[in-house]
């Protein structure tokens, strides 16, 4: 379930955005009084991987003020979710890197919460924002919400010179006392890093950087499909046997990049 106006998980699974004939956005604004009702039911589609996928759009984007005046703004995506949620064994939601509306309806809705993190300059700033947003939906729903699951994404390998240093430096902020020469300064301040992630999430898995994720993404189909025997698949096998693990009592996982949910 794609909620990001980004659209990169449809286009990920091999649909184009711009092609889709209904998309997440219509759901949304069928709760807008005025506008179609649409059921999240009706716009499931069956992609080349076998992967179901409520595709999202662009449009998305303009659909945020329209939720503002609605009482039951947040709990709009877990109510979607109840009428498919016996057609699945997992539903992930995707939400955006931006904290919003559907982010807050992606974490209401949520059994379990990933969040995954970007090896780049905000993604301790991610964790705090994250764990801003969960004090808030705390008082909107009146219980605790907590990430399950990290997962941080190209943590070795791979990088220009410039994403490097801008990234040392950002870390270098945090970190002002660690010595050494740039490259094991790095993988120093990339480890102090990872400790605070995991002081702050119980299961923490790192997936290193590959031009794989890239091309696979390119042709739509997941890399279990194309590149399942590679270091980056086999790295995210072992995150979707965790993921395997967990009991499923509701509708879902989330999903978002920047300290995001999955």
């Amino acid at each position: 379930m794609d909620t990001d106006p980004q659209a990169n998980a449809t286009s990920g699974l091999g649909v184009d955005p711009a092609t889709a004939r209904d998309t997440m956005y219509d759901v949304f604004m069928g709760c807008i009084e005025g506008y179609p009702e649409k059921k999240i039911s009706q716009i499931i589609i069956r992609t080349q991987s076998g992967i179901d996928l409520a595709p999202s759009t662009l449009d998305l984007v303009g659909v945020e003020p329209f939720l503002y005046p609605l009482e039951n703004r947040y709990g709009i995506l877990r109510s979607q979710l109840d009428s498919i949620r016996n057609n699945y064994d997992f539903i992930l939601v995707d939400t955006p890197p931006s904290m919003g509306q559907f982010v807050i309806n992606g974490l209401i809705a949520a059994d379990k919460v990933i969040i995954t993190f970007d090896r780049g300059v905000f993604s301790l700033q991610g964790l705090h924002a994250i764990e801003m947003i969960f004090q808030d939906i705390a008082e909107i729903i009146g219980s605790t919400v907590r990430a399950d699951l990290a997962i941080l994404t190209r943590w070795k390998g791979g990088f220009d010179t410039h994403h490097e240093n801008g990234f040392i430096r950002m870390l270098k902020r945090w970190f002002p006392d660690v010595p050494g020469d740039e490259a094991l300064e790095e993988e120093r301040l990339l480890h102090e890093a990872e400790e605070i992630i995991k002081q702050k999430i119980p299961v923490v898995f790192t997936v290193p950087y590959s031009n794989l994720v890239y091309e696979s993404q390119r042709q739509g189909l997941p890399l279990s499909h194309l590149y399942p025997d590679s270091e980056v698949a086999l790295a995210y096998r072992k995150i979707s046997d965790t993921v395997l693990s967990w009991s499923v009592a509701g509708p879902g996982t989330v999903d978002n990049k920047t300290g995001g949910t999955a």
